[in-house]
């Protein structure tokens, strides 16, 4: 169990950094030094944006509850 939800938080970790880093700037940081800044926001999101955002919290979850999981079994197992 202990390397199964290992594995679900390693592979959700980097699902979730691409994920992040996927996301739109919204200005301010280090978006605008790399040009974030230059492109015009219009109104509103997307569809594609919105199911972004569902998709990298539905992968936060899973990460939160791999990280819970394995420290409980952690716990457990000493």
């Amino acid at each position: 169990m202990i390397l199964l939800f290992s594995s679900v938080l390693v592979i959700a970790s980097l699902l979730l950094i691409l994920l992040v880093l996927m996301h739109k700037g919204r200005g301010g940081g280090l978006s605008d030094m790399f040009g974030g800044g230059v492109s015009s926001s219009l109104g509103g999101s997307s569809v594609a944006e919105r199911n972004l955002d569902r998709i990298t919290i539905g992968i936060a979850v899973v990460w939160a509850v791999a990280v819970i999981a394995l420290g409980l079994l952690l716990k457990v197992s000493n």
